[in-house]
């Protein structure tokens, strides 16, 4: 049991340091969900199953959708700048 656990540290530490580094901001969102998502494990096997409902609620879930959101009106504003036409 002690060998999974630092087994989770470490793809902890591999998604923290992932998400610091992707230049695409979609897979920093699919990366920092996998974050939580292994935090959530972590907080079951540490014996607090509150955070760990938490974790998987508020990080995982509503969270990424509020990024999703995000990244979808990011990409609107930027297909509307291009749409306009140039005026002088």
């Amino acid at each position: 049991m002690e060998i999974f656990m630092y087994i989770l540290l470490l793809f902890l530490v591999i998604c923290a340091l992932a998400v610091s580094f992707t230049k695409s901001l979609l897979n920093a969102v699919l990366v920092f969900m996998s974050y939580s998502l292994i935090m959530s494990i972590i907080w079951v096997l540490l014996e607090s199953p509150d955070l760990a409902i938490t974790e998987a609620a508020v990080g995982a879930g509503v969270t990424s959708i509020l990024f999703f959101i995000t990244l979808k009106k990011i990409e609107s504003i930027r297909k509307e700048k291009q749409d306009e036409p140039a005026e002088k």
